[in-house]
């Protein structure tokens, strides 16, 4: 009994310990980003005196932050959309149909997953010039072609603990297989889209790579896209820099914390279908 006690007690502290480290950077950034320049280099992890609020207001103005908040909501939104939407259609197509080729396509995109974008990347922006479409369509319709393999993979393991039972009775009801996909299957995969959308915002949100090679015009830029452009100019200012990046990452971390009851049940009932 001493020696189980002993191990609670150890991972108690290691669970502890690994929160703090997690939860480090963020308290850094966040503590520093009310700080005045001179309070921010005399001691880092040491709380502000006085919450120096202006250094949010010039990060504002300096990050273009509605102009660059709304395009970067924009492309996020639109793609979250658009791959849940495909990927959902493709895995019930792929989970209800039992054929050989159903089974090797679905492969095909759970290995598509295993390839890193780097090794694509100059060819498809070099494809994508030619037609012109290196715009935020553009980049909306590459996050689709990289994103829905992850989504595949996680509605196909859904889509396994619906019984298809369901869909031969909205079958003889009448019902056609998009309405029986649109009206039944898609309600009842709402935990799966809780955590493709969880994981596909905080990619997409903070990507930056991406966005780097597609977008050109200034007023298109994306929030890492003026996070980098801002760090550039205010280098030594390390005070504004962490509240533009304090800026940046609030809406993550808000939408992440009022979606991780769902996505922690979403993941254990995936886990248990697979």
């Amino acid at each position: 009994m001493r020696k189980v006690h002993v191990q609670k007690y150890l991972l108690t502290f290691l669970g502890i310990v690994l929160s703090l480290l997690w939860i480090s950077p963020f308290y850094i950034i966040l503590v520093n980003s009310f700080k005045t320049k001179l309070e921010l280099f005399t001691n880092t992890l040491s709380l502000p005196k006085s919450l120096m609020l202006d250094n949010y207001k010039t990060a504002a103005a300096n990050l273009n932050l509605s102009e660059a908040f709304s395009n970067t909501l924009i492309i996020t939104v639109f793609s979250i959309l658009i791959i849940a939407i495909f990927s959902s259609m493709t895995a019930y197509a792929l989970q209800r149909v039992k054929r050989k080729s159903s089974v090797i396509i679905y492969m095909i995109f759970t290995v598509a997953m295993l390839i890193p974008f780097q090794s694509v990347m100059i060819p498809l922006v070099a494809e994508f010039g030619k037609f012109h479409f290196l715009t935020r369509s553009g980049l909306v319709f590459m996050y689709l072609g990289f994103g829905s393999s992850l989504g595949v993979f996680l509605y196909y393991g859904a889509l396994k603990g619906i019984p298809t039972s369901l869909d031969e009775a909205a079958l003889i009801d009448g019902c056609s297989r998009f309405r029986i996909y649109w009206n039944i299957i898609l309600p009842l995969l709402n935990p799966t889209t809780i955590t493709l959308a969880v994981l596909d915002i905080m990619w997409i949100w903070n990507d930056y790579l991406l966005p780097s090679l597609v977008i050109n015009k200034v007023g298109y830029r994306t929030l890492p896209l003026m996070i980098f452009y801002f760090f550039s100019q205010y280098t030594k200012q390390w005070n504004l820099g962490m509240a533009g990046l304090t800026i940046a990452i609030l809406p993550v971390v808000i939408f992440y914390f009022l979606a991780q009851r769902k996505l922690v049940t979403a993941i254990i009932a995936g886990a248990v279908k697979q």
